[in-house]
């Protein structure tokens, strides 16, 4: 039998089901990249109850070799008792019988029978910037991820920035932590139809005035606020307005706040959770992709935009200058997620520059080419083959 065929791999695809954006849209395209492979493993997809609302559409794949197999109880119970109680019941009475289970949301829950375990970190910003979260999550993950990290057989990072802090922060070996990059799915690429631009543009209530855009969900991390003060001199210049593109995540108020400090209410637009299907367009008519975020683990959002064509202009923190400039010249215009007066200083530069934001695009259509989902699905099947084998 060749390596892995006939293997059941178990996933927790909570995430895919939960989250629209981040870690579920990673969980739902890598799972559709791993089912699009060749059927020589079947593929049991544990999660949490569905919540009430109706789930992500088409949030998992539907093929032969793929079981969805949901646990009665939903998400916060199960970490209740998982996590908080710590009751060693073991994931395979919701899945059955696996060779091997993926947890890729930074936490693993018990596992019997000595099957090899992968976890899946994609960063530790809990622990760089514990202010940019609720006081209570903070504990919560430096309580149980290190602990998921420890029992886990190897452990997945997003970027080679989040590698060397596993190493340092918790100590974790270098060779059981294995570095997986995202992919961009080829949907996100410029849209050939005017009418699809005009449909987002109305949907999202964008009209036809030029904007810069970013793209996160709203919470502290992402560094929206300097954003918003740095762009009152991109406003006060020219008729551009700053999309911000993403659903409210904690402690979002002060947002809100400085953009009425800075007296932008009628300037910046909050379009809250953008569909994935409405991404590509909304990319694709910007005149700017922004991304100031004080740490990221990956930053798929840069090579999103890159695939649609736009410049991007990006924090230089973590993870993005390994996404950014993979091949050696920079894709991206970096610079420091600190320097208020250097982004507006860039974004102002760039939006009267036509020439140079052309050449970040060219540059970033090619870095994409690095970052394909496909490749990804094939070099963890070759990582699931290692770990079934040892």
């Amino acid at each position: 039998m060749a390596a892995g065929e006939g293997r059941v791999i178990g996933i927790d695809a909570t995430a895919a089901l939960t989250q629209g954006g981040g870690i579920g849209r990673y969980t739902r395209e890598l799972i559709h990249a791993l089912a699009a492979e060749p059927p020589d493993r079947r593929y049991v997809l544990f999660s949490a109850r569905p919540p009430a609302a109706p789930p992500v559409p088409g949030a998992l794949p539907t093929a032969a070799h793929v079981t969805h197999r949901p646990a009665p109880l939903d998400e916060r119970w199960l970490y209740r008792l998982w996590y908080r109680a710590r009751l060693p019941l073991p994931v395979q009475l919701f899945t059955g019988r696996v060779d091997l289970f993926h947890s890729p949301d930074f936490v693993l829950p018990p596992v019997a029978g000595g099957v090899p375990t992968l976890l899946t970190v994609h960063d530790l910003s809990f622990v760089h910037y514990p202010q940019t979260f609720p006081a209570a999550l903070v504990a919560y993950l430096n309580r149980v991820v290190p602990r998921s990290v420890a029992r886990a057989t190897h452990v997945l990072a997003d970027s080679e920035a989040t590698r060397r802090d596993l190493l340092a922060v918790w100590g974790t070996p270098p060779g059981k932590v294995t570095v997986l990059y995202s992919g961009v799915h080829e949907r996100f690429r410029r849209p050939d139809d005017p009418a699809a631009l005009a449909a987002v543009r109305a949907r999202y209530g964008l009209g036809d005035r030029p904007y810069v855009l970013t793209v996160g969900t709203v919470q502290p991390r992402k560094n929206y606020e300097l954003l918003v003060r740095a762009f009152r001199a991109v406003a006060a210049a020219g008729p551009h307005a700053l999309v911000i593109a993403g659903g409210r995540g904690w402690l979002s108020e002060g947002l809100t706040a400085e953009i009425a400090r800075q007296g932008l209410a009628e300037r910046v637009l909050l379009t809250g959770f953008v569909d994935d299907a409405d991404l590509p367009a909304l990319y694709a008519a910007a005149d700017l992709f922004v991304f100031p975020s004080l740490y990221e683990g990956f930053g798929l959002p840069l090579l999103e935009a890159m695939a649609c064509g736009v410049a991007v202009l990006s924090s230089d923190a973590s993870s993005l200058p390994e996404v950014a400039a993979t091949g050696g010249e920079p894709a991206a215009r970096l610079l420091s997620p600190h320097d208020e007066a250097g982004w507006a200083a860039a974004m102002l530069a760039l939006l009267a520059d036509d020439a140079a934001r052309a050449r970040l695009v060219a540059a970033g259509l090619a870095q994409v080419e690095r970052f394909r989902w496909g490749t990804a699905a094939r070099r963890l099947l070759a990582l699931y083959d290692g770990l079934l084998e040892g």
